[in-house]
């Protein structure tokens, strides 16, 4: 007979009674920092980790800013975080400037732990994201090879950040992502850690460590689950849009900042 600690078995007690799967209690894995961006540095982000989106063709949702490449005004590192920045600035028929930072090619990954410990901007008409796309698109343009969102936030729906997925068979563009809202104490002026765990079952969604959302691989191929590829991390703070814009954008917020203190991704042990 398998021991089973004390504090364990109440857990499983408890899980079996609200409905939890104990299987997820016992098997819940020990995590290994595969790397990290601290950012202690000064000035531009390290390159062994980021490049940067550039340009202002709207990102497939009439986004309002343009993202710049390398430019300090937008992207900084300094005092032990790094700081995107939102400003009211015309540049190549657009408005506003902003920076989108990304690890393609340089930190894929495919399963385990990935949190980011940030602090948003607050501001209607701002779109902050924390999220991650595939790398190599294996099945197909968006949604069809999938979408992770860790953290979006957008400004006319305060204190309240989505935990969501895309796929070709769940997206916005036909009403059937699969998300969860929540609200948050203070995102504007308090870090949270925002973070997903990964793996070839579920990818579950945190905040400060509680667990609020679960997606499920029922199995039923790559139009439901496309997330068996790696994908890369992605920063940003978007300007109107689509969503980000449905109550219109407030002059009166910029410059916006979004702080990153870190960003970390585990693998099991």
């Amino acid at each position: 007979m398998r021991y089973i600690p004390a504090l364990t078995f109440t857990l499983l007690l408890i899980g079996i009674c609200c409905g939890f799967i104990a299987e997820d209690i016992i098997n819940k894995p020990k995590w290994k920092l595969q790397w990290s961006d601290e950012f202690e540095g000064k000035g531009l982000p390290d390159s062994t980790y980021w490049n940067y989106d550039v340009g202002g063709h709207g990102w497939g949702n009439n986004e309002g800013q343009y993202y710049t490449l390398k430019d300090t005004n937008n992207t900084r590192v300094g005092n032990g975080y790094l700081s995107l920045i939102a400003k009211k600035q015309y540049k190549a028929g657009k408005h506003y400037t902003s920076a989108r930072l990304v690890t393609k090619n340089k930190l894929d990954m495919k399963y385990g732990r990935v949190e980011v410990r940030a602090m948003l901007p607050k501001g209607v008409g701002l779109w902050p994201a924390i999220w991650m796309l595939p790398t190599h698109w294996k099945y197909g343009p968006w949604p069809n090879s999938g979408e992770i969102d860790i953290m979006e936030h957008v400004g006319f729906n305060p204190d309240t950040v989505y935990g969501s997925v895309h796929t070709k068979k769940f997206n916005h563009v036909i009403g059937t992502q699969k998300t969860k809202g929540l609200v948050v104490d203070d995102p504007y002026h308090t870090f949270h850690v925002y973070a997903i765990e990964w793996n070839e079952k579920c990818i579950d969604f945190y905040l400060d460590e509680k667990h609020y959302y679960k997606f499920v691989n029922n199995n039923e191929g790559n139009a439901e689950w496309p997330f068996d590829q790696p994908f890369h991390l992605l920063l940003n703070i978007a300007v109107g849009g689509n969503w980000g814009g449905q109550k219109g954008v407030d002059d009166r917020v910029f410059p916006a900042v979004m702080k990153v203190d870190y960003v970390r991704y585990y693998i099991p042990q």
